[in-house]
Parts: structure tokens; C-alpha cells; sequence
């Protein structure tokens, strides 16, 4: 469980960004974005799984992950999309139309690169996805209103505490090793500050900026939700998809709001279903 590198690094507008390539070099493009507190190791297995005989791109945004934690770091929604967009010129991906498969804050940075910066894809999963007002739990809230206080948290209590939080979201448990992996990045002192960062710029002002154009959306477009979320109930899967035009909604049972740990099968055959 503890294979999972990302090998190449690209610089971006907030810092350096590590992301790797998996698959045949001419198999048809598949991008996967994770959502927060998360990393890409969250699609180590759909991902393995797509490039069988696919191309798949995998990354960890700004902030996460084993990308770059630095203080002053601007880890918004809205720096996260536009990131997202030089990436995918980077990745050479502009003019081939990916498939998108965006999970939790991924999603919002999946539908903000598109409708503001006019990144074009194949079509869109959504798995999740924060993408309507309201969110932000009391939690968030909290840390919103005393960023400063939670820096100073005891480095054991705050990996409690981010153990705790990390667990929610699974409503099957995550195997210990994976629940190691998971916390990790935020353990050390960096990551208990970019921890707290995070949610600090986690502001809804991004998805209000887009929530009302959502019936532009053109594109193929499926949304795939863990029927026993806890961080984001279902009905706001049912919300979304009757915003979308021509949406698919498509509950997942016995999964949580980690749809990839709690069901990682299941997500790889919804996200094989939409590809030729």
C-alpha cells in the first residue's frame, strides 16, 4: 500500500506541483482530480486499474498531497482551477478532451477550470463533488474563524484530530496502512499548518461564483455518489444532477463520501462505462 510515487513535478502560479502519467502513451486520456484532505493516492487503484489501456494523469493539487506546502500559499478553489488548466496544457490535453473523473473539492476545481477558463473534456464523472451551497461543516467553520489557534495544536493532538476527521469518511473503515497514508502529509509541521490553510481558503464565495451555471454544461456528464456520505448527503447528488443538463445520477451502496476506498470496484466500472 505504499507504492504509490508520483515521479514529475511542474511548477505552477502556487508552487510546485508533483503528477505522474500511467498507462499506453496513445491510450484515450483519462484525468482523475481528489478532493480534500485527500491526495492522489486515493486513486491508486481506479487509476492502475483505467491504464490497462488507458493514459491516465494523476496529481496532487497545490498544498497536498506530496506537492508543495509553503507558507503565504494561495490553495483557493480558484487558484486550484486555474492550476488545473495550465496542467492540462502542459499534459498536452487542451485539444484532445479527456474524460474527467473529479472526486469531493475536485469537482469544483474540474467545473470552475471549464466554465471559467474554457478547459474542454471528453466528458465528466463527478464522485461527490462539492459543487452546491451551503457546504463547509461546523468543523471548517471553526478552523475558518481560528486558523492560528489550530497551528498551534500539540503535534499529537492535531494528528488525532486529522486521523479522526480522515476516518468519516469512509463508512466501511479504512484499513489502518491506508489511514497512515492518508494523514501523513499533515503530520509534520508544514503539513499542520497546510492543513489548516486549506480549510481556511476553503470558502464557498468559488462554487457561488459557478452554482448558476451549471445548465451551460454541455458535456456528458455522470454523477456518481457513496449512498451513506456523511460529509455530503446524497440529496445534494439529486440537486446537482436536476441542474445539469441531461445528468446521470448513479448512487453507490454500502459507500461513504471515499467512494474510492469504500468501493473502488464499483467506481471503476461506473467510470469504464462512460468511455468508448
Amino acid at each position: 500500500m505504499s507504492d504509490w510515487q508520483l515521479t514529475r513535478t511542474v511548477r505552477t502560479a502556487s508552487g510546485e506541483v508533483r503528477w505522474d502519467r500511467l498507462g499506453p502513451p496513445d491510450g484515450d486520456p483519462v484525468v482523475l482530480l481528489h478532493g480534500t484532505p485527500f491526495s492522489s493516492y486515493v486513486w491508486r487503484a481506479v487509476a492502475r486499474s483505467l491504464a490497462r489501456d488507458r493514459q491516465v494523469f494523476v496529481w496532487d493539487m497545490p498544498g497536498y498531497g506530496t506537492s508543495e506546502k509553503s507558507p503565504g500559499q494561495d490553495v483557493s478553489l480558484a487558484a486550484q482551477g486555474r492550476a488545473f488548466t495550465g496542467l492540462l496544457t502542459h499534459w498536452g490535453l487542451r485539444d484532445r478532451e479527456p474524460l474527467v473523473v473529479a472526486h469531493d473539492f475536485g469537482g469544483a476545481v474540474a467545473l470552475r477550470a471549464h466554465l471559467l477558463h474554457g478547459a474542454r473534456y471528453r466528458a465528466l464523472v463527478l464522485v461527490d463533488p462539492v459543487a452546491l451551497a451551503p457546504w463547509g461543516s461546523p468543523f471548517f467553520r471553526l478552523v475558518g474563524e481560528h486558523p492560528d489557534v489550530f497551528e498551534r495544536l500539540p503535534p499529537a493532538l492535531h494528528r488525532a484530530l486529522v486521523r479522526e476527521y480522515v476516518s468519516s469518511a469512509s463508512s466501511r473503515g479504512l484499513h489502518p496502512a491506508v489511514l497512515d497514508r492518508l494523514v501523513e502529509p499533515w503530520s509534520d509541521e508544514a503539513g499542520q499548518t497546510a492543513f489548516y490553510r486549506q480549510i481556511a481558503q476553503a470558502d464557498q464565495c468559488y462554487t457561488d461564483e459557478i452554482q448558476a451555471r451549471y445548465g451551460e454544461i454541455r458535456l456528458p456528464t455522470r454523477i456518481l455518489w457513496g449512498a451513506d456520505d456523511a460529509w455530503i448527503p446524497p440529496a445534494k447528488g439529486h440537486e446537482l444532477a436536476s441542474l445539469i443538463p441531461g445528468a446521470r445520477l448513479e448512487l453507490i451502496p454500502g459507500a461513504g463520501h471515499l467512494v474510492q476506498e469504500d468501493a473502488p470496484a464499483e467506481l471503476t466500472a461506473a467510470v469504464l462505462s462512460c468511455l468508448p
